[in-house]
């Protein structure tokens, strides 16, 4: 399963919405416009650049795989369960035993915790062994040429040119994601450029065969990103019934001893917490899992912006810290895949900014759902339901 690391996506979409970023055509000429760019306007070597983009090809696979990610279509308790199965668990205690030093290193110096590195390591890529097999710099400029994304993907071609002259990237051999990631943690290469790390010492970055590399470079990703060191990202909590749903969601922030008094208790009693600010989070609205989640859990959404993926990814972290397995509670069906694009219609219709019609709940679609249940007096607990989808169209 191949899960995209962008850790600035939010930043490039911004840009690429106000600039008018070069993109489609013929992909022979747009490829020369990027090679003339490497030369004119980046001062590279005419030689140099010729060189690393003699083997590119457009892969049309990418495009397909591109617009086809329905894995995310899944609910947060369908996904989790799907991902977080027993053999990770056990590959995970297994590379923990076996690396302990390491991560107790990058603990020292970036305040990252284990469970929080392992949870990517499982679901990226199974902790190095399923690292994708397509050609990294076909992959960027078949995006780049796309004119989806180009914004995001352009500058990462020229960061893998950078690459290629420093020797840590080969046009033709480094295979990786469709997105363009490559090694253990996924990683894009001007995230490698600017965040890479030389654990191993032995003079260069290699994220797909140094372990110490690879973890040392995730435990700086996530420090430059703002983590928090010793304090937690999720945590699971029971709400009761008279809680103000409309202040449910990432929007809202309180102090855990005032969620407190509001009726809300963690589940393990833990109170070391109680003076951190934290969001009631309910991926299934009020009668499924709930949690708090705290500033280092929005750190999650730089690594990636799939809601399903984060809340998975940072409850999996706990999993594999010793936490027990969350309760499921009874939530109310999920929508099928035509009934949730029925439902973003219409909320599109009613003037909420959902994004795509793509079935997909995203922060976006959450939002808007919980928009409606408020107007319509529906508890606003931000989980689509079949009589707030009859009500809407």
């Amino acid at each position: 399963m191949r899960i995209a690391v962008v850790l600035a996506a939010l930043a490039m979409v911004a840009t690429q919405a106000m600039a008018n970023v070069d993109c489609g055509g013929e992909f022979g000429d747009f490829v020369g416009r990027v090679k003339a760019e490497a030369v004119n306007e980046r001062g590279h070597s005419r030689s140099t650049v010729d060189a690393f983009f003699a083997s590119v090809a457009q892969d049309p696979e990418v495009i397909r795989m591109d617009n086809r990610q329905g894995i995310f279509k899944k609910s947060f308790i369908e996904f989790s369960k799907l991902v977080m199965a027993e053999y990770r668990v056990r590959m995970s205690r297994e590379f923990e035993a076996k690396h302990g030093p390491l991560f107790d290193r990058v603990y020292q110096r970036f305040g990252v915790d284990r469970g929080v590195l392992l949870a990517f390591l499982a679901l990226e890529t199974d902790f190095g062994l399923v690292q994708g097999d397509f050609n990294t710099l076909n992959s960027l400029v078949t995006l780049a040429h796309n004119c989806r994304r180009p914004g995001l993907f352009r500058p990462h071609v020229f960061a893998a040119l950078e690459l290629y002259e420093r020797g840590d990237f080969d046009p033709a051999g480094t295979m990786g994601a469709w997105a363009g990631e490559i090694g253990m943690i996924q990683m894009l290469p001007e995230d490698i450029l600017n965040y890479g790390q030389d654990e191993d010492g032995d003079g260069r970055v290699d994220l797909k065969g140094s372990t110490a590399d690879a973890l040392m470079t995730a435990g700086r990703v996530l420090s430059e990103l703002g983590w928090r060191p010793r304090e937690p990202w999720l945590v699971e909590i029971s709400v009761p019934q008279s809680l103000d749903w409309s202040e449910t969601g990432l929007h809202e922030t309180k102090r855990v001893s005032e969620w407190k008094r509001q009726g809300a208790t963690i589940r393990s009693g833990d109170t070391r917490w109680d003076d951190l600010q934290a969001s009631v989070l309910l991926p299934h609205g009020r009668k499924g899992p709930a949690f708090f989640a705290f500033p280092n859990f929005h750190i999650y959404f730089e690594w990636n912006r799939s809601f399903v993926y984060v809340t998975t990814s940072a409850f999996f972290a706990n999993l594999l810290s010793g936490v027990p397995m969350y309760l499921d509670g009874n939530p109310d069906p999920a929508l099928s895949d035509a009934e949730m694009k029925a439902l973003q219609a219409a909320l599109a219709a009613r003037g909420h900014d959902i994004g795509p019609v793509d079935g997909i709940l995203g922060r976006r679609t959450r939002a808007a759902v919980q928009a409606e249940q408020a107007a319509l007096g529906l508890p606003a607990d931000a989980w689509p339901t079949r009589q707030l989808l009859d009500l809407v169209r």
